[in-house]
């Protein structure tokens, strides 16, 4: 399917567990440059575990996560190849006050690449501009936790942008946001698509998922992978969304006609035995 794109991440057999509570079983893909993918499945089946992997926040209990052929681990993500990492992969919470910490939003904006070691004058014109092409330069002087809930989201994804990655992580991008501001991350979506960027969505919102993927990955309430394909076929499997839980079904009676209806925005109606 990606033909000779190169290789990114490769997800190899996966396990986590959170105490005695599996969270993934056994999952195994691979990522390429410039893919945008979403990974679907309902809350809990493990989308949200496998980001943090693929970000080193959290490393596996079996199974390995590499990135460009070096692994994820304790022991790898440091020096020289946490700086190239942290450069090139971004992670963005699905709830913002995780990451918000600073003063003010353009400290916000400024802390990541001053971190990694962008010199103040390069990093505050990076900052300015990212305001400017995101329409948020009216709360650059506001502290983030006066800020509501979908402006912090757009702060908090401005300032992952501000690193430049190649790779966005988004975990449940949509949450929190209003109908207007889910119309902005549409469209800054799609924008970065067009600049090339390796966007990975967790997502249970099969709709945000057709929208913004061509690719889709889903995981099951056993924390399995059990499938991986193009979006346009994977949405039309209404038996695979019914059993990773992501549509759901009911039947009614009328007279001796039973009419089955599958509910989610890719629903189906007019079953009956």
């Amino acid at each position: 399917m990606r033909g000779a794109m190169e290789d990114l991440f490769i997800v190899n057999a996966l396990s986590f567990s959170y105490g005695g509570n599996t969270a993934l079983a056994g999952v195994s893909f691979s990522v390429g440059a410039g893919e945008s993918i979403a990974i679907l499945g309902a809350n809990g089946s493990g989308k949200s575990t496998l980001l943090k992997i693929m970000d080193g926040l959290i490393f596996p209990a079996s199974g390995s996560v590499s990135f460009l052929g070096e692994r994820l681990s304790e022991e790898s993500l440091q020096g020289d190849f946490l700086k190239r990492f942290r450069e090139r992969v971004s992670f963005v919470f699905p709830e913002p006050d995780v990451q918000l910490f600073c003063p003010t939003v353009l400290e916000e904006l400024l802390f990541g690449p001053l971190q990694l070691g962008l010199e103040e004058a390069a990093a505050i014109k990076r900052a300015e501009e990212l305001l400017e092409m995101l329409g948020i330069e009216a709360l650059s002087k506001r502290p983030p936790y006066n800020l509501s809930s979908g402006e912090k989201k757009k702060v908090a994804i401005a300032s992952v942008l501000a690193i430049n990655p190649d790779v966005l992580l988004m975990d449940e991008p949509t949450n929190g946001l209003d109908p207007r501001a889910q119309v902005w991350l549409f469209e800054l979506l799609g924008r970065l698509k067009g600049l090339k960027k390796t966007i990975i969505l967790a997502t249970h919102d099969l709709s945000l998922a057709e929208d913004l993927s061509e690719r889709i990955i889903v995981l099951d309430e056993a924390h399995s992978l059990v499938a991986d394909g193009p979006a346009e076929r994977i949405l039309k499997d209404k038996d695979l969304l019914l059993r990773a839980n992501l549509i759901h079904e009911h039947a009614h009676r009328h007279g001796h006609v039973i009419h089955r209806h599958s509910h989610g925005p890719y629903s189906t109606h007019d079953e009956h035995d």
